[in-house]
């Protein structure tokens, strides 16, 4: 299975590729009655599964008081408007899942990043 997941906008035509150790940014279509309105959601991308249509990606970030939270997000779902990379991080990781992040403080997740520069400076 790759660790890479190319996302295709339907309604722009963009392709973003991203992969486990990315932060990125996802935007959702939210319908709550008659209105709709979208919400974006911020963190890394921890783990990827499933193949083609199926395809589903877990995105974490440390919330208000240093509460974890996680989303998972269908890759073919109606309601995904886009996924935009906001930072590079793959060069840093090395594991297919970042489950053990769970257990991290921000700063220490922070420290994948420092990892991933020093290696692409070299």
């Amino acid at each position: 299975m790759s660790l890479f997941i190319t996302h295709k906008d339907t309604n722009f035509g963009r392709v973003t590729t991203f992969g486990v150790g990315d932060k990125v940014k996802v935007v959702l279509k939210v319908k709550e009655g008659a209105k709709e309105r979208s919400q974006a959601f911020e963190g890394i991308v921890i783990a990827a599964k499933g193949s083609h249509g199926n395809r589903t990606f877990t995105v974490r970030k440390i919330g208000v008081h240093n509460v974890g939270i996680e989303r998972i997000f269908q890759l073919g779902s109606p309601f995904l408007e886009s996924v935009s990379v906001v930072k590079k991080g793959t060069a840093g990781v090395r594991r297919a899942k970042l489950y053990y992040t769970r257990h991290k403080s921000a700063k220490e997740i922070e420290e994948i990043y420092s990892r991933a520069k020093t290696k692409s400076k070299k």
